[in-house]
């Protein structure tokens, strides 16, 4: 499947979950354009690469298994009126970071997956690690 064809897959998906509840955050988590989008870049004009653009696309399906079952926060981060809440699960091999923001008063929404390692029997490889905004 070329680039085009899985993000728009991809968008599908993403669109027809709409929000999904939270147990840690007694609340439901809205899939909006915002998340959507940080999937693509990085910040204002800041295109993440394709084939991280790939690896994200292709873990849809575990990013929203994790926001449905998680009961434990890993990471908290607060920066003005914005809360980000960071949520790590090992889901079929992959130690995924799920990033959820909540500005103000508002509705937390996804805001990001963090592939950090796949796991082997052998031992882990560290794929990614940086900051609750950007990532």
């Amino acid at each position: 499947m070329n680039y085009e064809q899985l993000k728009n897959q991809t968008y599908r998906k993403y669109k027809k979950t709409g929000q999904v509840y939270c147990p840690y955050l007694k609340t439901k988590v809205k899939f909006t354009g915002n998340g959507f989008w940080h999937l693509i870049y990085t910040g204002r004009n800041e295109k993440r690469n394709i084939s991280s653009q790939k690896m994200r696309f292709n873990l849809i399906q575990k990013f929203v298994c994790v926001i449905r079952l998680t009961t434990t926060l890993q990471e908290y981060e607060k920066n003005h009126d914005t809360l980000y809440y960071g949520f790590i699960a090992i889901i079929d091999g992959w130690k995924i970071k799920v990033i959820v923001k909540k500005v103000g008063n508002g509705v937390p929404f996804f805001w990001s997956i963090i592939p950090n390692w796949v796991t082997n029997r052998k031992r882990d490889k560290l794929l990614h690690k940086g900051n609750m905004e950007k990532d």
